[in-house]
C-alpha cells in the first residue's frame, strides 16, 4: 500500500518550522503561560520523567516545570533537522525535529543534553494556524 503522506508544502514547513521555533524560545525562556497558548487543552505528551503525560495542566506541571528550569540554552535544530510531512487533506501534519539544550545538575556542573521533539498538528481548514 502506498504512502499517501507526502513532505509539506512549503508553507505548511515554513509554518510548522514557526511554531518549534517559538515553542523552543518559550522552553528557553520558561515561558509556561505562553507555551500553553501553542497545544490544545486535550495534548498528550511524554518526556524526561513520564511515559505519558495526559491534559496540558498535567504537561505543564509533571513535564516541563520539572525539566525547563534544569536546562539552559534551548533551541530546536530547525535549520537542519526539522522533517515535516503531512495528510493528503493538509489538515494533518507530523513535525519532527532535533534539538540541543545544556543540561545543569545540583552542583552546578553542566553536560550536553540533546534530544528531539514529535509533534502532531491539526487545523479545521488549509491556511489556518496549525
Amino acid at each position: 500500500m502506498a504512502n499517501a503522506w507526502q513532505t509539506a508544502a512549503e508553507e505548511d514547513r515554513q509554518a510548522i518550522k514557526s511554531w518549534f521555533d517559538t515553542w523552543g524560545a518559550q522552553v528557553a525562556a520558561r515561558q509556561f503561560t505562553q507555551a500553553r497558548d501553542l497545544f490544545r487543552p486535550e495534548a498528550l505528551g511524554f518526556g524526561t520523567w513520564m511515559d505519558y503525560v495526559e491534559g496540558l495542566d498535567n504537561l505543564e506541571a509533571k513535564q516541563w516545570r520539572s525539566i525547563w528550569g534544569t536546562i539552559r540554552d534551548f533551541h530546536h535544530r530547525t535549520d537542519d533537522s526539522l522533517r515535516v510531512t503531512v495528510s493528503p487533506d493538509r489538515l494533518m501534519a507530523v513535525g519532527l525535529v532535533l534539538w540541543t539544550s545544556t543540561g545543569v545538575h545540583e552542583d552546578g556542573s553542566t553536560f550536553e543534553r540533546p534530544g528531539r521533539t514529535t509533534a502532531v498538528f491539526t487545523r479545521a481548514k488549509v491556511g489556518e494556524d496549525w
